[in-house]
């Protein structure tokens, strides 16, 4: 016999429990994914529960608890302006947070090293720990290290660089293939029918999100811009030393390159080339992520078009993803949904 609940009062868990015919200490398992519960007992709750109506408050159930959550980013230890930017981000959200009981913190590992990378996320404790946002390389021992948090009650997201093939939870950042897309047509438009070369800076071709914008820029190229030769990628590894260093021999070789696609980091090294050579003839550059020195970049006419996404944003939506995660509770995936920002000299931000 159905339920009937007075429409006045807001149902409890007593309320459950009288209508599933369970425990308090049962109700309270199955709220919280804890195990001990036979799995017929399990849909009795969530039937009631269903039939209530009831709706968790998670915050004043975190609260009766003193739980305080944590949350940890794992971030590639480069010169990068952008990844500064993230920890920045961090810093002052984990202020903004106290007050809602919870902790936020970052450490650095070496770039594009995926072994390095593998072991700070098993020297993670899951009792510590209840999330982590990973922004680094996808290979089999990063995955394991995935796999193994995962098995030990820890949500995972990766940032800004996917990692699909693991048993993460969810991806916070740009669609990389749509943004090597973007990237192409901009600096196709701006070259007009010119013909010549066009030379790919990245990073490491190990790093996913800078081989999914090399994809997106070679498909939209071929297609679009048939009359430009684009250069297999330089691999800078986001160094702006090693950037300065390749440079020089590249435009050596290539001597028609009239357009650049810096699609990562190291972007100081491109800069420093170009000064040390004033009478070259400047190509369309067209480059990612808004920071003080692209924005200088810009405002110089030295770079053209910049690709950009948001720092702020993505550390807020990592947090807002696990803790959704943590408490079982739906995602606003329309929220999460990092935007392809496009700025040239004349809409830069303040």
């Amino acid at each position: 016999m159905k339920y009937e609940q007075n429409t006045t009062t807001t149902p409890t868990i007593n309320d459950i429990a009288r209508v599933a015919q369970v425990s308090l200490a049962t109700v309270d398992r199955v709220l919280n994914a804890r195990p001990g519960v036979r799995e017929v007992t399990v849909k009795k709750v969530n039937q009631a529960i269903a039939e209530l109506g009831y709706v968790r408050d998670t915050a004043a159930a975190n609260l009766a608890r003193g739980r305080v959550y944590h949350f940890t980013f794992i971030l590639p230890s480069t010169n990068n302006e952008f990844v500064s930017m993230l920890e920045t981000q961090i810093d002052q959200l984990n202020r903004n947070l106290r007050h809602e009981r919870t902790k936020l913190s970052f450490l650095r590992v070496a770039a594009f090293d995926p072994m390095a990378l593998a072991a700070a996320i098993k020297s993670i404790d899951p009792n510590q720990v209840d999330g982590v946002a990973i922004f680094g390389p996808e290979t089999p021992s990063v995955r394991d290290s995935v796999a193994q948090l995962k098995a030990n009650g820890v949500t995972v997201v990766s940032l800004v660089a996917d990692i699909p093939s693991s048993e993460r939870d969810n991806y916070v950042g740009v669609d990389n293939v749509a943004a090597g897309r973007t990237a192409a047509q901009l600096l196709g438009r701006f070259l007009g029918d010119r013909q010549g070369k066009v030379l790919v800076l990245t990073g490491s071709m190990l790093a996913r999100d800078h081989l999914e914008r090399r994809l997106g820029f070679d498909e939209t190229m071929a297609r679009d811009f048939p009359h430009l030769d684009i250069l297999a990628s330089l691999e800078g590894r986001d160094d702006p030393d090693l950037i300065q260093q390749l440079l020089p021999e590249v435009f050596t070789d290539n001597a028609e390159i009239i357009g650049i696609y810096s699609s990562a980091a190291g972007n100081d090294g491109l800069l420093r080339h170009f000064a040390t050579y004033p009478k070259l003839t400047r190509p369309v550059v067209v480059a990612h992520e808004l920071t003080s020195l692209s924005r200088s970049a810009l405002d110089e006419g030295i770079f053209d078009a910049v690709i950009s996404q948001d720092a702020g944003h993505l550390v807020r939506s990592a947090v807002r993803i696990m803790r959704a995660n943590s408490d079982n509770m739906p995602i606003n995936l329309a929220q999460e949904r990092i935007r392809i920002d496009i700025y040239l000299k004349e809409n830069m931000p303040p």
